[in-house]
């Protein structure tokens, strides 16, 4: 069975692998949503603040959460490498929407993590 969880600031099809004391740890199979980029407790801001660079968790990642952040997931599960295209592109899509410091900072972020999936993940982004 699959699951919903929203880890940081990305939401990904994760698959239970065991139980733990402390928790369920799941595998990471999809990603819905890209993590946001830059510091999300300043939104907005590339002054004066330390701009992160958040990756997707990978492929079959292993994490230990709370059972209580699990949510059913029923619908389609595209493979680890189609999902993140997409969650990429419906990044950049929101990012070029509206042409602010922040978002030309949050796409230059993104490109750059697209050229470290291309080489991690031996593929390319479509043009």
């Amino acid at each position: 069975m699959y699951f919903r969880l929203m880890h940081k600031s990305g939401i990904y099809i994760v698959e239970k692998v065991q139980e733990q004391p402390n928790g369920v740890l799941v595998s990471v199979e999809s990603v819905i949503t890209h993590p946001m980029q830059g510091d999300l407790h300043n939104r907005g801001e590339v002054e004066n603040v330390f701009f992160h660079e958040r990756k997707a968790l990978s492929h079959k990642e292993k994490r230990i959460v709370d059972e209580n952040l699990l949510k059913p997931y029923t619908d389609e599960i595209l493979p680890y490498v189609d999902s993140l295209i997409q969650a990429v592109s419906k990044m950049e899509q929101k990012l070029m929407s509206e042409d602010t410091p922040f978002n030309r900072k949050a796409l230059e972020t993104l490109t750059n993590l697209k050229h470290d999936y291309e080489r991690q993940y031996k593929f390319s982004f479509p043009e």
